[in-house]
């Protein structure tokens, strides 16, 4: 049984980073997946999306690596390579990496597929990426992630609307961070920011 690697001395920090319902649910979030409370994210004001979409190019800006589940590596391959401007060249351009089991060929570009054990893949990618590797979306490898305290940093843009039902961000993940940061983005939208105590 593999040991949890321990996180001193590593010179790369792994950032989370989700979009969640004020009641946690992260599940199907544009509509797409045909859950019946889908679309949530869809739901904020023209001004919100575009306070948004500068976040998200900054903190694009500032990553050194992707990190992804397979499904959310299917889905951005889907969709970012063929977008246009200094967000997409970003994104499309930075490194990937995708854990996965069953992956042979990441979809998207500049992506390397970590097979192994993915607390013991994470880890290595910790020493191995000098900055941060952000993780969008992949809530399962997050899961994981926060169980075996490999998660850095925990960036959270909490929509106005609860749902009530959903997979959520969580599950039954225990885990305990200490709050750095609150922001409103826009007018409805919160960034909480949190790290490993």
């Amino acid at each position: 049984m593999p040991t949890t690697p321990t996180r001193e001395n590593t010179m790369g920090k792994i950032v989370v980073s989700e979009h969640v319902s004020l009641d946690g649910v992260v599940q199907d979030p544009t509509g797409e997946e045909g859950f019946e409370r889908g679309g949530w994210f869809l739901r904020m004001s023209a001004g919100d999306r575009e306070a948004w979409a500068e976040l998200a190019l900054a903190e694009a800006r500032g990553a050194d690596a992707l990190l992804l589940g397979r499904r959310s590596d299917d889905w951005f391959a889907a969709r970012w390579p063929a977008r246009t401007g200094e967000w997409a060249d970003r994104l499309n351009g930075l490194r990937k990496y995708v854990v996965s089991a069953t992956l042979d060929e990441p979809r998207w570009s500049n992506a390397t597929v970590l097979g192994g054990d993915p607390v013991e893949e994470v880890s290595a990618l910790g020493r191995d990426v000098d900055g941060d590797v952000v993780v969008y979306a992949s809530a399962g490898l997050v899961r994981t992630l926060l169980e075996h305290d490999l998660v850095d940093e925990l960036r959270l843009v909490v929509h106005p609307v609860v749902l009530g039902a959903g997979r959520r961000l969580f599950g039954d993940t225990t885990t305990h961070l200490r709050l750095v940061g609150v922001r409103t983005v826009g007018d409805d939208l919160a960034l909480l920011t949190y790290r490993r105590p």
